[in-house]
């Protein structure tokens, strides 16, 4: 059978670094509270005028030079964002100028912090049915946009950044020692729109809007969710937890981190963590980690990876892949 192999990865951050300690001048908080609560240390920050085109393009980039992949070999780009530069066209069709591409479909998904693991099961259904070869998936956000700097429950959270994984066609065997993607579970459930959620959009309020979410519900519901997604995903490959060598989860909350792999029984040393030095970046965090990790020598060929995702929706999911 046709697998999707991750053949590269690539991230960027924008340059401005917002610590807790300036975040603390602008709203009632503390560098100590936001670490006791979050885990988070410091977050990027989108300059003026930088689109959430403008940040993924740069990963984009930086993936396919890491893959040795030339921008005209690509038949599919995915891109994950709930902040896209425009209402139309898809931010997707905008990093696909930019980088020359002129065959093959580019379109968005917006499913906010699980947006990546869609777009990386949607690209690598593609590929499966054979309708691509070569896929680039990104998650890209500019979240601050989206903030209510009075709101130290949000604004302490979230910051910007993009992420970004080549998926090349390969042949494999069918069994779980095939390198690529080995299997990818999504759910949604929207009944709890309300519990996280931005207040605006262009059919009802005609703006932007601000995120607004209820914390402690979301946290109760994502460790529930991701745990089980999690023992979907290892069910479906025929593979036990001890199998998993790295857990790449979505980089919301350390205490969400903390707490799904107490559920899993995971050593907390085979979960990247990246959450402290970037926030959460919904979209773009699962590849952000995935750069870093794969980059710095932590996940090697033939590790298996599983990367989960929660975000507003409810929308949630996992991809487990033979690196």
């Amino acid at each position: 059978m046709i697998r999707s192999v991750v053949a590269g990865c690539g991230s960027y951050l924008p340059d401005r670094v917002l610590t807790n300690v300036e975040l603390a001048k602008m709203v009632d908080t503390s560098d100590e509270w936001i670490r006791e609560r979050t885990g988070i240390v410091e977050r990027h920050i989108a300059a003026d005028g930088q689109k959430t085109s403008d940040l993924a393009l740069r990963a984009a980039a930086n993936a396919l030079e890491h893959a040795g992949v030339k921008a005209s070999d690509v038949d599919l780009i995915v891109l994950a964002t709930a902040t896209p530069d425009d209402t139309f066209p898809a931010t997707a069709c905008r990093v696909q100028a930019e980088l020359g591409v002129t065959q093959g479909a580019a379109f968005d998904i917006q499913a906010v912090c699980s947006g990546f693991i869609y777009a990386l099961a949607t690209a690598d259904n593609f590929i499966k049915a054979g309708q691509a070869k070569t896929a680039l998936v990104i998650g890209a956000e500019t979240f601050s946009r989206l903030l209510d700097w009075t709101d130290r429950g949000t604004c302490v959270l979230f910051g910007d950044g993009a992420g970004a994984v080549v998926l090349k066609a390969e042949q494999g065997q069918g069994t779980n020692a095939d390198r690529g993607i080995l299997t990818t579970h999504l759910h949604a459930d929207g009944r709890f729109r309300d519990l996280l959620y931005v207040d605006g959009g262009p059919s009802s309020t005609k703006t932007v809007g601000h995120l607004r979410m209820a914390g402690r519900e979301v946290f109760r519901h994502a460790v529930v969710n991701l745990a089980q997604v999690v023992n979907e995903a290892l069910e479906a490959a025929g593979l036990s937890q001890s199998d998993i060598d790295w857990l790449v989860p979505h980089q919301a909350n350390k205490r969400i981190l903390d707490g799904t792999a107490r559920k899993l029984n995971i050593d907390p040393a085979r979960v990247v963590v990246t959450v402290d030095r970037h926030g959460n970046t919904s979209a773009a965090s699962v590849p952000l980690a995935l750069t870093e990790a794969t980059r710095d020598g932590r996940i090697k060929p033939g590790n298996i990876v599983l990367m989960e995702a929660m975000g507003g929706g409810f929308t949630w999911g996992s991809a487990l892949a033979r690196w």
